[in-house]
């Protein structure tokens, strides 16, 4: 118990000399206002599906308890726990390391065993594109500082060998994946960690590693690799001024050869969802009515890296993300779902076969989710109790924050009303998109209109339908198709023109 209270106390200090640090809000609005400015650029907003991918050494281990993260596996060993749910984490993860690997192997000796014999990168990037996906994002470098790709900063701040040319698959990861994916017409993105866990140079002096190891690291990255996303990480303890992000960003924004296409998330030093680029939610509902792009990234279980200790009943089903998807683009949301593929470059098969299935209902629908963005109304909404929208996230907490989609459309808690159809436009084509099909044979939208010009269709099927105007919208007559028949599965798009 004492060590709980120290800690607690260390933290409680650590946040009042931070808070001291942090400069007034006036300086702060300035310092960020030209990058706020700066508006988040068309084909990002047009993408609004991309592949996040965790793959490092903890890929090696790949084991975290159920509802938490297995790419925190140093941290979750090595580090003082503060917290009771962070003590259950450390014990656990000690106990799993003592049994398998023993107590005398220590986190970076994994890197050894982190070979990727298995990693071929244009197949990676075939799977991608299968998906529908539009971009990709790599951890280049996570929060234990492994790089994946030949940086010397990384070796040399840690002591020894400590990226993927020195040690482990001895390639350049990064760069392999960034050519695979430049071959497609899917964008490359880099994720990047501000901060290193146990880098001895950030542990001696944190204005050191970010002038000598940080900043030269994401410039490198910039200048090599030249990414079209940029999704900045580890930030949440410090200010931006320590990160020195706005220095930073200058250079990106006005200086490098990307300046014009790279697209930035939040994530610089206690400032998200208030500065930077597009707003970044992780596994929660993602945002409401906001007027900022933003984007909800999570994995297809319950950990970005690949945990070993999940089973299928951690996975999302195929339905389940398709409905995620929908829902977030609706409310004008990017969807970034992560894979972690194993430690010898594998992406497992049951994540292919999600990607796959996502992949398979956007070469039908896709339609209605590239390009669009929200219309007036996100949803259409039976009779019942509306249920309150929740955007709580919950990191670290097993249940992963309070999203779930089916209990706000075919399976609701009783009383509850339901969405019974999401909605996107381009222009003034309207498409609405049914999670259930109607057993009446008859879709009702309300709250449209139409003209003489306007006609209805169901994307995947070949003829316009029948439609009549009613009190409040139209009623559409469906295709009389059996369910085999139908043209995809999970959700459905009708498809009005000339409408608003």
């Amino acid at each position: 118990m004492k060590s709980i209270a120290l800690g607690c106390l260390v933290i409680l200090l650590n946040s009042s000399l931070l808070a001291a640090e942090l400069p007034p809000e006036d300086q702060v609005s300035a310092d960020w206002a030209w990058i706020d400015a700066r508006e988040v650029p068309t084909w990002w907003q047009d993408a609004k599906f991309g592949i996040f991918i965790h793959w490092g050494v903890y890929s090696v281990p790949a084991y975290g308890i159920k509802g938490t993260y297995s790419e925190w596996y140093w941290h979750n060993k090595d580090a003082d726990p503060v917290a009771p749910k962070k003590q259950e984490r450390h014990d656990a993860t000690n106990a799993f390391h003592d049994r398998v690997y023993g107590k005398g192997r220590k986190y970076e000796d994994f890197a050894t065993d982190f070979r990727a014999e298995m990693f071929d990168p244009d197949h990676w990037a075939a799977v991608f594109k299968q998906s529908g996906a539009k971009y990709v994002v790599l951890t280049s470098k996570h929060h234990d500082g492994y790089a994946l790709w030949p940086n010397d900063h990384a070796t040399e701040s840690f002591g020894h060998p400590w990226n993927s040319w020195d040690v482990g698959p001895r390639r350049d990861l990064v760069g392999e994946l960034t050519d695979a994916v430049n071959k497609t017409n899917i964008r490359m993105g880099l994720y990047f960690s501000l901060w290193d866990w146990f880098n001895p140079v950030w542990e001696s002096d944190q204005a050191e590693y970010v002038d000598k190891v940080m900043l030269p690291q994401l410039r490198e990255l910039i200048e090599n690799y030249q990414p079209q996303v940029l999704f900045t990480d580890g930030d949440w303890l410090d200010p931006y001024t320590l990160w020195r992000s706005t220095e930073f960003l200058e250079w990106l924004l006005r200086s490098s050869t990307v300046r014009d296409d790279i697209v930035i998330n939040d994530r610089w030093g206690m400032v998200r969802k208030q500065h930077g680029g597009y707003f970044t939610t992780e596994y929660g509902a993602g945002l409401n009515n906001s007027e900022r792009p933003w984007e909800e990234n999570r994995g297809i279980g319950f950990s970005f890296g690949y945990n070993r200790n999940e089973t299928l009943e951690d996975y999302s089903t195929t339905k389940r993300l398709v409905f995620m998807l929908v829902d977030i683009v609706s409310r004008g949301g990017n969807f970034l779902l992560d894979v972690g593929p194993t430690a010898d470059g594998r992406i497992p098969v049951i994540m292919e076969d999600r990607l796959a299935g996502i992949g398979d209902w956007l070469a039908v629908n896709g339609e209605a989710i590239y390009g669009t963005r929200p219309w007036r109304n996100d949803a259409q909404w039976s009779e019942g109790i509306k249920p309150k929208f929740d955007s709580t996230e919950n990191i670290g907490d097993r249940r992963h924050g309070g999203y779930d989609v089916f209990s706000l459309t075919i399976d609701p808690p009783e009383g509850n009303a339901v969405k019974e159809m999401f909605f996107t436009h381009k222009g003034s084509t309207v498409y609405a998109l049914l999670p259930e099909w109607p057993q009446s044979g008859k879709a009702h939208i309300r709250d449209i209109e139409v003209g003489e010009k306007s006609a209805v269709t169901l994307l995947g099927h070949c003829s316009e339908l029948s439609f009549e105007k009613v009190h409040d919208g139209i009623e559409v007559s469906l295709p009389n198709v059996v369910p085999g028949r139908l043209p995809s599965e999970h959700i459905w798009t009708l498809k009005v023109t000339f409408a608003n």
